[in-house]
């Protein structure tokens, strides 16, 4: 195996928290904050889940699916372009199981599914050509309301604020889905610059403690591309959102 080189940049980094490791996967439990991977949107980051990683293992990783910068939680890499290709697979062809955790705004019902179609998202830097279709996309989120509370404070124009925990199935994989789709049914997340209310994401900031996206894939099943065999990979949230969850009362790990 060649030498791998390493990246001095990202030599002061803390070690990302590994949850599954043999010869052919890696599984890291992503903090929020953290690019997968280089972006044009952000040229001037220098820390990537991809280097760090690399550097941490001593071993060349690809990612095989992507998490949003702000999400945190279970991130699949193949240690070669092959069985990072082969995981691949499996996420388009819809049959990996991912479940999420995320704090939104107001009380959605107790269990539903959001099936609206999205249009592509596509990075700045990527090729739209004549047959380039920005078409919006089937698209199809299953959640289920875990907690719900009511705090006595004036955040919006109520008096009192409203927030619930999710648990999340998407099961297409567009970019920012779970994001976009709770928007669409008036429940954003919290901490979400993107699609979010401002006012609640500055209140969980100024008065929570929560200077994040409350958005984390807590749980992935897939078959392991050497042998078949199911793996099953979890894990609670931590940090900012682990302390929200426990101001609550709420479950840190979902069902």
């Amino acid at each position: 195996m060649p030498e791998i080189p390493v990246d001095r940049s990202t030599e002061a980094e803390s070690p990302l928290p590994i949850l599954y490791r043999d010869e052919q996967i890696v599984v890291i439990d992503k903090p929020p904050g953290l690019l997968v991977h280089r972006s044009e949107i952000d040229r001037h980051e220098t820390r990537f889940a991809i280097q760090i990683l690399r550097n941490q293992i001593g071993q060349y990783v690809w990612p095989a699916h992507r998490l949003d910068r702000g999400t945190s939680g279970v991130l699949l890499f193949g240690l070669s372009k092959e069985i990072a290709s082969l995981l691949g697979r499996q996420f388009e062809a819809g049959t990996v199981e991912k479940r999420y955790l995320a704090v939104v705004r107001g009380y959605p019902p107790e269990s539903g599914s959001i099936d609206h179609a999205l249009s592509r998202q596509r990075d700045a830097y990527e090729f739209q050509g004549e047959r380039s279709s920005t078409e919006a996309q089937a698209a199809l989120t299953h959640f289920r309301k875990l907690a719900e509370i009511e705090l006595p404070v004036a955040v919006d124009r109520y008096p009192n604020s409203r927030y619930a925990l999710l648990e999340l199935e998407p099961i297409t994989g567009r970019r920012h889905q779970i994001r976009r789709h709770l928007k669409h049914i008036a429940h954003p997340i919290i901490g979400d610059a993107t699609y979010g209310k401002g006012r609640h994401n500055r209140y969980f900031a100024e008065h929570l403690g929560a200077n994040r996206l409350l958005l984390a894939c807590v749980a992935m099943t897939f078959k392991h591309p050497a042998d078949g065999r199911r793996m099953e990979i979890k894990v609670p949230v931590s940090g900012e959102f682990a302390a929200i969850l426990a101001r609550f009362g709420w479950p840190s790990e979902g069902a």
